[in-house]
């Protein structure tokens, strides 16, 4: 509970990078003029959070569950704070997808669009608009664009991509390593020419197998996937 004074600081999320920073180092000052409220998706990944808090963990930091796409998620949060008083609020909370275009679902990319794409865009456009008007009831409004940063987020990131060259790459290194062998593009030219006019059953035989390859490998990517969203469906059931 904030002590008086104090300003309450609510800060979504802050399972790792940026918003961890922030929640830690606000929760640390000095003058302990912050009571910061940090808020992740799933608690079980609060590890790092909590040990980087250190003391002031249960102090002035507290953990609160918050799922920025769910409406019934933020009221639940913002009903848990004392008298609903929030004094700062910090937008942080962001999801990434990376893998095949073919192997993503419609579902899983509209949620990364109402997140980072619209609920971005709607961001902005409020603090915009809403900046100069706000000012009159003692409400300050600012949006901060820091760009990449080398946070367990980007990295994870980066570490799927090589994740998933690996699904696809070995079936087309083929096709790509004739644009090297020759430059003029002759070779490539010939080669597709050949397949389809001289060795047409040929190529749909090859184009065939290569599609069935394909097509294993995204399925068994959607699978994983599935089974990863079950299991932490069931997961959050628990809880």
């Amino acid at each position: 509970m904030a002590s008086s004074g104090q300003k309450v600081v609510l800060i979504t999320g802050c399972s790792s990078g940026i918003g961890l920073r922030i929640a830690v180092l606000l929760a640390k000052d000095e003058k302990k003029r912050y009571h910061v409220i940090a808020t992740m998706r799933n608690l079980k990944k609060k590890d790092k959070l909590v040990e980087a808090a250190g003391d002031v963990y249960g102090k002035s930091l507290m953990l609160l569950p918050l799922d920025v796409c769910s409406d019934e998620s933020v009221k639940h949060c913002i009903n848990s704070v004392k008298d609903r008083h929030i004094d700062i609020l910090i937008n942080n909370a962001g999801v990434g997808l990376l893998g095949p275009v073919e192997s993503i679902s419609m579902e899983e990319m509209k949620r990364v669009f109402e997140t980072n794409f619209f609920g971005v865009f709607a961001m902005e456009g409020f603090c915009e608009s809403m900046a100069v008007q706000l000012l009159k009831f003692n409400i300050h409004l600012s949006m901060i664009e820091p760009g990449p940063v080398h946070t367990e987020f980007e990295t994870k990131m980066m570490d799927d991509v090589a994740k998933m060259e690996n699904l696809t790459n070995s079936l087309y290194t083929p096709i790509i390593a004739m644009k090297y062998a020759d430059e003029t593009g002759g070779l490539s030219v010939n080669t597709f020419y050949n397949l389809l006019f001289n060795f047409g059953p040929i190529m749909h035989i090859t184009m065939s197998i290569l599609k069935t390859n394909t097509s294993c490998s995204v399925l068994r990517e959607k699978e994983r996937k599935r089974r990863r969203r079950a299991r932490e469906k069931e997961e959050g059931e628990r809880d």
